[in-house]
């Protein structure tokens, strides 16, 4: 790269860093952070994803410092504090208490604090309006899969998406399956042609369940909801967005394209024992997706205690098949031999090492495409309908409306709002309107 900015020059004035290209997301992975400057990030969510992104980012090669946090609850705060701070990483934490903020408005006190880089791992409804705020303030970015939960969300992604390139910011998605080598380098001999044109697709997430969290006697419904995320189609967008976007994502990724429409069946067969008091997701979707070329992806995202379980990716072409995780078969056999690595953690490497170096790369519009993905898959399950890309994209129902000025106390949105008898609405196909 000419003309290379020093490293704090880069990270403090990153729209002025016109470094050259940007890189994608084949960093060398022998590339190895060097210099000393210290890169302050801030982690908005303090979950179990959160907690998990921050101790992989302390386990780069970066000078690294966690100045900052927020999440809707202070215990989840406290906890993550409490569990980064262990052993040689204590001095990688700098988190004062009146750094660390609490509510649903909380993110934009910490992506306020100054850092180079903000992490936000909350879930998927609220992520656009934060992702939305840091890119105001002009922060590189490492946002959790998926980006949002319907289709005003993504849009709203997509706007950000090209402000973020405007400002030459860093913007890694986590999806970090693009990042482990043995997917890489399988996908990269498809498109190579080893097993010809790529004819139809199986993806699948199935597994066995769920964690679910009570209701307390001091919890409003907002709150409850909020703490019991992953059951409100608001916050989560269901288990299809939630978990089997990884898979989904592989499939458009060796398709080199994304579906124009979508059809599918999905329903509530163990969900809580079918109790509509405590969740309103799905617990099975299976979804035909169409590309323009006319050939199919066929996915299976469920949770289902005693079935079968299997996460993974298979491709069929003219000329062959593979498991995109490391497998050729047919004239052109070919198996990754090389290392496997912790994807989750490998995505933070190149991060943080792309970063010292002053080079940035963008994931943002495959990481909101993916998003979209799912969101077409659910709507079809949904609905029981064929859904097109483009008509949910652009008209696809809102289901938090107003959700930037959302607090604790404040009223759930219509699409969760529980009955009189305190069941909470579950999509019927059939009658469901993606469009409502």
């Amino acid at each position: 790269m000419q003309n290379k900015p020093d490293r704090r020059s880069f990270l403090k004035t990153s729209t002025a860093a016109a470094a050259g290209a940007a890189l994608t997301s084949t960093i060398a992975k022998t590339a190895h952070a060097a210099g000393s400057d210290e890169i302050r990030f801030v982690l908005v969510g303090c979950g179990g994803r959160g907690t998990g992104a921050a101790a992989q980012i302390f386990n780069t090669k970066g000078n690294v410092k966690l100045v900052a946090v927020a999440d809707a609850f202070q215990g989840n705060a406290d906890r993550a504090i409490k569990s980064l701070s262990r052993g040689e990483n204590k001095s990688k934490i700098d988190v004062p208490a009146e750094r660390v903020f609490v509510g649903l408005d909380a993110y934009k006190a910490a992506i306020d604090v100054e850092a180079d880089l903000v992490v936000i791992a909350t879930p998927p409804g609220f992520k656009p309006q934060q992702f939305e705020y840091a890119v105001n303030k002009g922060r590189h970015i490492f946002m959790e899969k998926p980006v949002a939960s319907d289709a005003a969300g993504v849009r709203r992604v997509l706007k950000s998406v090209e402000e973020s390139k405007k400002k030459n910011l860093m913007l890694a998605i986590g999806l970090q399956r693009r990042h482990q080598p043995n997917y890489m380098e399988t996908i990269e001999r498809i498109h190579d042609g080893a097993i010809g044109d790529v004819i139809s697709q199986q993806v699948y997430w199935n597994g066995g369940g769920i964690w679910y969290r009570n209701r307390t006697d001091a919890q409003s419904e907002m709150a409850f909801q909020t703490n019991n995320w992953y059951h409100f189609n608001w916050v989560c967008g269901d288990q299809i967005c939630e978990q089997h976007i990884h898979n989904l994502d592989v499939g458009c990724w060796v398709k080199g394209m994304y579906p124009v429409e979508c059809n599918g069946m999905g329903g509530r067969e163990q969900r809580m024992g079918g109790d509509a008091t405590k969740s309103q997701i799905f617990d099975h979707t299976a979804c035909e997706y169409t590309f323009a070329d006319g050939t199919k992806m066929f996915s299976q995202g469920r949770h289902l205690a005693g079935g079968w379980n299997h996460v993974g990716e298979f491709a069929q072409g003219t000329k062959g098949t593979a498991d995109p995780s490391g497998t050729i078969n047919g004239a052109n056999a070919w198996k990754f031999s090389g290392e496997n690595v912790n994807g989750h953690q490998q995505e933070q490497h190149d991060l943080i090492e792309a970063l010292m170096r002053g080079e940035i790369y963008n994931e943002g519009e495959y990481g909101a495409h993916s998003t979209f993905t799912a969101i077409l898959g659910r709507e079809a399950c949904y609905s029981g309908k064929i859904v097109k890309w483009d008509e949910l994209l652009e008209k696809g129902t809102e289901l938090a409306p107003g959700i930037d000025s959302y607090t604790l106390d404040s009223e759930v949105p219509a699409s969760a709002r529980p009955d009189s008898e305190g069941r909470y609405p579950v999509p019927t196909p059939g009658k469901y309107n993606p469009f409502a």
